[in-house]
């Protein structure tokens, strides 16, 4: 019989991008599972949100200020979980940004080194420091979130396309290279969700229709849709799960 009350009681996560949207609902959700969680983000204000709604809801949550694009501020990050925590067991990769570009061709060179940074770079960096401290627990799960636009070409998002396409090969290449070292390492690739990252597209109606109309379910997503996939992925129902993308777009990709 499989057990599928999740418990994360005992576990350590780190996720990025932690302040606000999914990145919050998803440390919540860790949280109220039992988890000790780690946010961190660039924004000050958001993180003191952040941690004020944690503490609304009587859960705790230590929020860090880094930006995990930078090496240097990266190690410091860890550096300073591992002097409060010793350990590591659940890393969710979540920072990105989406900011419109023009043909992929003219943009500006660095655009996309900002966008690179941040969407597949910062998951490079963060991920390497959290496999030493996943090591000292004999495994560990780091699950990557990318999104549709890795697989589908969109116009006025082509650098992000690009970072979110080697966000999950580098999720694959992960996988193959830890999986001795019994680290699973898989992705969740959200069609639209209703966050303020995406809040210029649903925020118009027009639009909205447009791309609900591609959608089967008939609707976007909100949160808690793509929550659902990243706790079973941290959970130990995907023990033998690994090197996989989880697309959660209501069959838009299908």
């Amino acid at each position: 019989m499989v057990d599928t009350n999740i418990n994360l009681s005992g576990k350590v996560a780190l996720v990025t991008g932690g302040s606000r949207g999914l990145g919050k609902d998803i440390a919540l959700k860790m949280a109220q599972k039992g988890a000790k969680v780690m946010i961190c983000g660039r924004k000050k204000e958001n993180l003191d949100k952040a941690v004020e709604e944690f503490t609304n809801l009587g859960l705790g949550v230590i929020a860090k200020v880094a930006n995990v694009g930078k090496s240097d501020e990266v190690k410091a990050l860890f550096q300073d979980l591992d002097e409060r925590f010793g350990r590591l067991d659940i890393l969710i990769n979540n920072v990105g940004t989406n900011i419109l570009t023009p043909s992929l061709v003219e943009a500006d060179e660095g655009l996309w080194d900002k966008i690179l940074e941040i969407s597949l770079k910062s998951a490079f960096l963060v991920s390497s420091q959290a496999v030493m401290l996943m090591k000292r627990v004999d495994g560990g799960k780091i699950v990557n979130i990318s999104s549709n636009a890795a697989r589908k070409a969109s116009s006025g998002m082509g650098i992000y396309c690009v970072a979110k396409a080697g966000l999950e090969m580098l999720t694959k290449v992960m996988a193959v290279e830890l999986a001795s070292e019994h680290i699973n390492v898989n992705a969740v690739a959200p069609g639209m969700v209703r966050t303020q990252f995406s809040q210029p597209f649903w925020s118009n109606e027009d639009l909205l229709k447009e791309v609900e109309r591609a959608i089967p379910i008939g609707r976007i997503a909100e949160t808690s849709d793509v929550v659902g996939a990243v706790i079973f992925l941290v959970s130990s129902l995907s023990d033998f799960i690994t090197g996989e993308v989880i697309t959660v777009d209501g069959g838009s990709m299908a």
